[in-house]
């Protein structure tokens, strides 16, 4: 009866090991998600819309892209700052193709600005789920074409769950959502999640 208590024990021991952080979110996490929540993103930063970067809402009285416009790096740019988070924004980078040079900077200039590289996907959903800033982020192969930028939601996520489609997302692009998965998210650019090009920067929040 003991050998068998202690084996229980054990498994549970050994299953909370695996990623603990990765399936609670804490109270800071948890704030977190109601924030991202309440900037509305499904409603705004809407695919193929002038708008403001800060705001999401349409401005130049309507005037509409050619398909394939859309604000993933101006959405990430509105929340970092709604969060007291500095990345990468207009005016000091124009709105086209902020997506790669928000990457670029990420992995230079946005380390003196507080921001960490993050390993792998588990990591980074744990950090969000910890309370930080965390961002996905795909530079494109070509100088001319967009990448990709997210930001990882808090989230109770499985190690299953993960390894198959990775951490939960929030995001500006072709399909706007509040709670995407980072395959899903990043489906128009394949070498992200299939190549696992996609990287991961996270920033304490203030």
């Amino acid at each position: 009866m003991k050998l068998v208590l202690f084996a229980a024990a054990w498994l549970a021991a050994g299953a909370a090991f695996a990623s603990p952080a990765t399936q609670t979110v804490s109270p800071k996490g948890q704030a977190l998600a109601a924030k991202l929540d309440s900037l509305g993103v499904e409603s705004k930063w809407l695919p193929r819309e002038h708008v403001d970067w800060r705001s999401g809402l349409p401005d130049r009285g309507g005037e509409i892209y050619e398909r394939g416009h859309t604000h993933c790096s101006a959405f990430v740019a509105s929340a970092a700052e709604t969060l007291g988070v500095h990345i990468l924004r207009p005016p000091e980078h124009s709105a086209k193709l902020l997506a790669n040079a928000q990457s670029e900077w990420l992995g230079d200039e946005g380390r003196e600005e507080g921001w960490r590289p993050v390993a792998d996907p588990t990591a980074a959903q744990a950090a969000a789920n910890a309370g930080d800033l965390v961002v996905a982020v795909y530079e494109s192969h070509w100088a001319d074409r967009s990448g990709h930028i997210s930001i990882v939601k808090p989230a109770v996520r499985s190690d299953a769950e993960l390894e198959a489609d990775g951490p939960l997302t929030i995001q500006a692009g072709n399909v706007n959502s509040s709670a995407i998965s980072l395959r899903q998210g990043f489906a128009g650019h394949p070498p992200a999640w299939g190549d696992r090009e996609v990287r991961f920067y996270a920033h304490a929040l203030p």
